[in-house]
């Protein structure tokens, strides 16, 4: 991976290379940056070009989809790239029961940890990205996803240009953040041909404590007409290695403040920590010191450093790697008639999760170089492996009235999993930041292989000048298995997520040529994931596997939406309605603190009865100025409660708001662009938020606000292409829970599961396109 990514100065050597004959782009004011869909039976909106430049560089691009209705979207960094808090729930659909894609490669469902997939921070460098499609309710027939149960993101690459030339980008912000951004565009090669590389390297500390958050990418692309069909390849690699944060519970959040966090660089402190819990672990009958949760009882001198009373109060250290390559080959054109496209790609993913953890003690005489004795603290690592094979095809053409299109979509995706202990010298620590080699113990591996295979039909039917109507169906069959190669649990066997018919039905009416009606039905699947963490049956027990597999259903939902959309004069916007059916929803639970990684508890929560409202709008006051507003409500509720084998209720929720699913969101944005200044002030709101499926606990609302503001130059020479723009987020600098559920959710109680957000935090950007 790392011969792959090339260096920051070859790159820039590079683009100066190419920059002579570019013309500076456009700087006229931008008059669309919300798409509102038109012509769409479903509630769709599209981000352009313009919005995500707007966006501080190196943004996550689903946190730019945030102002949009219904998007609940939360993070734990200023840029929403940290992939450990990054969430994002549509229509309280969580983030891993919604589909993405890029460029119609199937990206997984994005869960941390993925086991089909790689997160969008990571497929693809903001600046390369061209527009994002939001579908809130159901993702169009053709979008290759087994998960897109609310919903789908679609994100589009950049074109390369057909003008020879160069992009540099220069960021510096708060917590010694710093990004380089290179792109060089070849023009239009003699045989029609034209190809683009990027290089992304950015670099930030944490906003609280020790630690860093690092990336580096790079990004080819190559468009190559041959007659009438286009081929088009890509390759993106990517280098995440991101220091963690300290999950917090709101017990935490009261006894030790919002900028508690782990003792990264105190190692005598966790040393300490370590020690005091493995000796009252020992004691002989009940400790009088520590309870059962390793919680100082206030019974004699507490064994734990500063303000910790507990032994999950502080890690030593936590972090992510990533090492990513995705590549794409696709051929799109008219046949005999008919619109054939084809798509080949692959990816391939290592990646480790790293824990310093005080519950197991590194053994003796196993570090090369250890002084007297290792450290009673043992790094442990959740190890991924990815290896995945894809074709999508797809077909239309038009018969009358009728526009016919068909396709489908094959995936083989290998997937290793495994738990591993490595040493710790009592001296000094490893770093975190570089993969782990050598275990001491491996608790368990395990192999999994999964088969997709999706195909759908459908028919746009122009009944009339005004009234389109168009009719589908989908069918899934995902069949995953696993061995485990190594330690226990021991769990072998098969499961199969499979639905023939999922059909999908829509109609727009247009009343004027600015005055639409959409309505659209859809039904959907979500296949069983295939690891041994998250939410999975695969998380369990040999016994607890054969239990449920023959009698757990995947979870599938019936959205029903409808709405109106409309322009007059400077105003452009949509209101919609929706119901949704979620069936056989599944809800997970661990015994013990969640990074301990004890089995996941898998229940059936029944269904979920979801219902709401959804508005948005942009109004063009003038040339210069415009605003735009969102507003979302949603009433999403468990409809049963949680019974055993048996069918003896053991958890009443029945009528509880759904966690992380708060009842209104609110956007407002007022911009200015003229003469080369621009601006933008975005208020963002967002209500209560429940993370106990009984609704004990929860999170307040808060308000926070974004403003970005730069100058485009204007003229000749040096200043010809050149911006700087400025980005604050958490203008108001609110504290504030931001992510939610980071180890799962629990019936009732506080949980530490809970991430804070990044306080007011800036950035400049210093752009040269030439």
């Amino acid at each position: 991976m790392k011969s792959a990514l090339v260096t920051g100065a070859s790159a820039l050597a590079l683009l100066l290379a190419a920059s002579a004959t570019h013309a500076a782009e456009d700087t006229s004011t931008v008059e669309e940056l919300v798409v509102y869909g038109k012509g769409e039976s479903r509630q769709v909106q599209a981000l352009t070009l313009e919005e995500i430049e707007r966006a501080a560089p190196g943004s996550s691009p689903i946190k730019m989809v945030e102002k949009l209705p219904g998007v609940n979207f939360q993070s734990a960094d200023a840029f929403g790239a940290y992939e450990w808090s990054t969430r994002i729930s549509i229509r309280a659909f969580n983030q891993n029961q919604l589909g993405f894609t890029l460029d119609g490669v199937p990206l997984g469902d994005m869960s941390y940890g993925n086991h089909n997939g790689l997160h969008i921070s990571r497929a693809i460098a903001t600046e390369d990205l061209a527009g994002v499609e939001l579908a809130q309710g159901a993702g169009a027939l053709s979008v290759a996803s087994t998960s897109n149960l609310g919903g789908a993101l679609k994100f589009t690459s950049r074109t390369p240009s057909a003008d020879m030339g160069a992009d540099v980008g220069l960021t510096v912000g708060s917590s010694s953040m710093r990004r380089i951004f290179l792109r060089a565009e070849t023009g239009e090669l003699p045989g029609g041909g034209r190809g683009s590389i990027s290089y992304a390297d950015q670099q930030a500390d944490k906003w609280k404590g020790q630690g860093e958050q690092n990336q580096r990418q790079i990004g080819l692309k190559f468009v190559q007409p041959i007659g009438d069909v286009t081929v088009t390849a890509f390759y993106n690699a990517s280098e995440r290695r991101e220091n963690d944060y300290q999950d917090l519970s709101l017990d935490m959040l009261s006894r030790l403040g919002a900028n508690w966090d782990n003792n990264t660089g105190r190692w005598a402190e966790a040393v300490q920590i370590a020690r005091a819990y493995q000796n009252a672990a020992n004691y002989a009958g009940p400790s009088p010191i520590l309870d059962g949760n390793g919680c100082y009882t206030g019974s004699g001198a507490n064994p734990y450093p500063g303000k910790v009373k507990c032994v999950d109060d502080a890690y030593y250290d936590a972090s992510g790697l990533r090492d990513d390559a995705l590549w794409a080959l696709t051929a799109a054109g008219p046949v005999a008639g008919i619109d054939l496209t084809a798509t080949v790609y692959g990816h391939t993913n290592d990646g480790q999760g790293i824990w310093y953890t005080p519950y197991v003690p590194s053994p003796n005489n196993n570090i090369a170089g250890a002084t007297s004795q290792n450290a009673p603290i043992s790094t442990r690592t959740t190890e991924y492996a990815i290896d995945r094979r894809g074709l999508i095809l797809g077909a239309g053409f038009d018969l009358g009235d009728h526009r016919i299109s068909a396709g489908g979509w094959l995936e083989s995706n290998d997937f290793t999993q495994s738990r591993r202990f490595y040493g710790q010298n009592l001296a000094s620590p490893s770093s975190s930041l570089s993969f782990f080699s050598g275990p001491f113990f491996t608790q368990w591996s395990g192999d999994f292989k999964t088969n997709t295979r999706t195909f759908y039909l459908e028919d746009t039917w122009t009944v009339s000048d005004q009234l389109k109507v168009n009719f589908g169906f989908k069918s899934v069959r995902v069949r995953s298995s696993t061995v485990t190669k190594i330690g226990s649990p021991v769990i072998n066997g098969s499961i199969t997520s499979e639905e023939t018919f999922l059909p999908q039905v829509g109609l727009t009416w247009a009343l004027t040529e600015d005055s639409e009606l959409f309505a659209s039905y859809a039904r959907n699947m979500r296949a069983f994931a295939a690891a041994r963490t998250g939410l999975s049956p695969f998380a369990t027990t040999q016994p607890g596997f054969d239990a449920i597999r023959g009698k757990l259903q995947p979870e599938t939902s019936q959205t029903l939406e409808g709405g109106w959309r409309f322009r007059s004069g400077g105003f452009q916007g949509v209101a919609a309605l929706y119901y949704v059916r979620f069936d056989d929803r599944l809800i997970g639970t661990s015994a013990g603190a969640g990074i301990v990684g004890s089995p996941t508890i898998l229940s059936n929560a029944g269904s979920v009865t979801a219902q709401g409202f959804e508005a948005a709008g942009t109004l063009k006051l003038n040339d210069d100025w415009s605003l735009f507003g969102s507003y979302a409500y949603n009433d999403s509720t468990y409809d049963d409660d949680i019974r055993n084998a048996a069918g003896v209720v053991t958890q009443k929720i029945s009528g509880k708001t759904t966690v992380d699913s708060p009842r209104h969101l609110l956007n407002g944005e007022v911009s200015f662009d003229r003469d080369g200044w621009f601006a933008a002030l975005n208020v963002h709101y967002v209500s209560e938020r429940y993370f106990t499926y009984t609704n004990d606990k929860s999170v307040p609302s808060t308000t926070t606000a974004d403003l970005s503001f730069g100058y485009r130059f204007q003229g000749e020479g040096l200043t010809e292409g050149l911006e700087i723009q400025a980005n604050v987020t958490n203008l108001t600098d609110e504290s504030y829970v931001s992510t939610i559920g980071s180890n799962g959710f629990g019936y009732a109680g506080d949980n530490q599961t809970l991430l804070t957000a990044a306080p007011r935090q800036a950035s400049v950007t210093l752009r040269k396109r030439f």
